[in-house]
């Protein structure tokens, strides 16, 4: 079980535990769940309701009930790079090749699954909580909530875009504006399960680029992401007749690489619990060498 402590300050005194904890980023979910799964909420040593209203110089407890697995989520010892760890929340460099959690087509050898071998080195009894998940063949930085604390702080903070991410892709050709904005909607292609393509009837993205550097028939592009949508950065730039060097699924070509082209080399957050922003760069892996 993982346990949070706050000593109320004069500026929320007389405020509900429920906006108060709201405030910190509980979701409804875990304020559910801390309800009627074995959590408890303590106020100076005794139990009570988010109901209570706090008062200054009040100690605040907020202990979680225990995690449940999903039935695929089996420890598995994997060879993680992992670049920060505390007691919240965990960054790793994720290499292409791997994919983030099980699904069908990867059950086992999965970021999940090493994560669980890892969390069990250290007698820890979370599951997996991926705040910003990479696809399989997309290296590079990714975060990791460590309990449903952080992971609903962190969440409640990308839909906010206050979780900042920047890539680097390879594209084909070269672009007509060096900087610019791709706002197009993105949905599931029809006769595909795993394809998506730019629709009217599709989800709000948007993308931002800067061309970094330009070679004869590929470029460089800085990417940052506003929304998140799946195969975002690969599907835009599909869309705009520029795919991804690699990227067969929507036609890039393999002469240079054989996996797209697409590195997350910079991750910026708050910390969910202390408030710092939080700022990580992981170089481009050898695939990239060469290559742009």
């Amino acid at each position: 079980m993982k346990n949070v402590k706050w000593k109320i300050a004069p500026e929320h005194d007389d405020m509900l535990i429920k906006e108060f904890l709201q405030n910190q980023g509980f979701s409804r979910r875990i304020l559910k769940a801390v309800k009627f799964e074995g959590g408890r909420i303590s106020l100076n040593g005794k139990d009570v309701t988010v109901r209570q209203h706090l008062k200054t110089d009040d100690e605040l407890e907020v202990i979680f009930p225990p995690e449940q697995r999903g039935d695929r989520m089996e420890a598995e010892e994997l060879d993680l790079d992992i670049v920060y760890e505390d007691e919240d929340v965990l960054v790793l460099n994720k290499r292409a090749g791997i994919a983030t959690i099980p699904s069908r087509n990867h059950p086992k050898g999965t970021i999940a699954n090493g994560l669980l071998a890892h969390y069990e080195r250290k007698d820890l009894d979370y599951t997996v909580h991926i705040v910003t998940r990479l696809d399989k063949d997309t290296s590079g930085l990714l975060l990791v909530a460590k309990h449903r604390f952080s992971h609903s702080a962190l969440s409640f903070a990308q839909k906010q875009g206050k979780i900042n991410r920047r890539y680097t892709a390879g594209i084909e050709g070269t672009l007509a504006m060096k900087c610019g904005t791709i706002d197009a909607p993105i949905g599931r292609k029809s006769d595909s399960l795993i394809e998506r393509e730019v629709r009217a009837d599709g989800q709000y993205a948007v993308t931002h680029y800067q061309v970094r550097k330009e070679f004869q028939d590929r470029t460089s592009v800085e990417v940052r992401l506003e929304t998140g949508r799946t195969h975002q950065i690969r599907v835009h730039f599909a869309h705009l007749g520029h795919p991804l060097l690699g990227d067969t699924l929507y036609g890039g070509t393999t002469k240079y690489i054989n996996r797209q082209a697409l590195h997350c080399h910079s991750l910026e957050f708050n910390h969910p619990a202390t408030k710092e922003r939080m700022h990580f760069t992981a170089k481009a892996p050898e695939d990239f060498e060469g290559l742009l």
